[in-house]
């Protein structure tokens, strides 16, 4: 149609001009090789349309799957373009899930630690050999306050892991100790926040935060044996050494808590790291690999 314009435009006009333009159009001139003077734009044509072909096929093979249709358009979303490289996706990917939201203490299970409990506790079924060769035998039990998610006898076999372990107390003579389901001489508790504050009132305020040493016991905080302690270098399972170590530190006669003895040392046991290092390298045992005593100064 443009080409049709222009001519009209200048000034060929009348009825010799549109019969010879008829004419023209009617009984082209041919070429002296035989083929009309069309044939060369109908192959430009049609090598346009192949080539647009190809093209339109290659766009469609970037869509992941490749089965010639491109995604389905839901009402109020823009499809992306079909050339937008995108990494093909596995077949048996599973649909992707929120990441948990850290907890307010900075541990990912603190948030599942309950508050509160009944104040009643289940006995462990579990007992072992006595550990130790030297000092007074004492027998523990070990009782989880019900309706927490902790298990009274794996409880009872990581305690006695514990107390067995030849950087603890009764490797060094200060005590045997024996694991009991019944007729024991220290009862040890894992209790709810709460629960261990109440417990723990007689020798002063663990609000919510500590473990305690009192007669004929020791009461460990859940939260603490669940999440460990931000200050303490290592997992939860780890920090739970220095809970067991510190408070029977108490009842087998240290008293007083120590301090950091210096820049880059181990902290003693019986220091209350939970309340910051000062210094020192987190330790959650009395003695090194090697049998020394792990010391500091003594705080009143």
């Amino acid at each position: 149609m443009g080409k049709r314009g222009a001519r009209s435009n200048t000034g060929r006009t009348g009825a010799v001009g549109g019969r010879t333009e008829a004419r023209e159009r009617q009984h082209p001139p041919r070429r002296r090789d035989g083929r009309g003077p069309g044939r060369p734009r109908v192959l430009l044509v049609v090598g346009a349309l192949l080539g647009a072909t190809l093209i339109g096929g290659v766009a469609l093979a970037q869509w992941p799957g490749g089965g010639g249709h491109g995604p389905a358009t839901e009402p109020g979303n823009i499809a992306a373009s079909p050339m937008e490289e995108r990494p093909p996706l596995p077949l048996d990917a599973p649909p992707s899930q929120p990441s948990p939201s850290p907890s307010a203490s900075g541990s990912p299970k603190a948030d599942v630690v309950p508050l509160s409990g009944p104040g009643t506790f289940t006995s462990a079924q579990a007992s072992g050999k006595v550990v130790g060769t030297g000092g007074p035998l004492r027998r523990y039990q070990v009782q989880v306050e019900d309706g927490v998610d902790v298990s009274a006898k794996q409880a009872a076999l990581d305690i006695q892991t514990i107390l067995s372990d030849p950087r603890s107390w009764a490797a060094h003579g200060k005590g045997r100790f024996q694991l009991v389901s019944g007729g024991a001489d220290v009862v040890i508790k894992i209790a709810t926040p709460r629960t261990t504050d109440k417990l723990c009132a007689v020798n002063g305020d663990t609000g919510g935060e500590l473990n305690c040493e009192v007669t004929g016991g020791v009461i460990v905080n859940l939260k603490r044996w669940v999440t460990g302690s931000p200050q303490y270098d290592g997992p939860p399972a780890e920090y739970r050494h220095l809970i067991i170590n510190h408070e029977i530190g108490h009842m087998i006669g240290y008293h007083q808590h120590m301090a950091c003895p210096g820049a880059g040392k181990l902290a003693p046991v019986m220091m209350q790291q939970i309340k910051g290092l000062n210094g020192c390298k987190s330790n959650a045992w009395p003695y090194t690999s090697g049998g020394t005593f792990v010391t500091g100064p003594s705080v009143p």
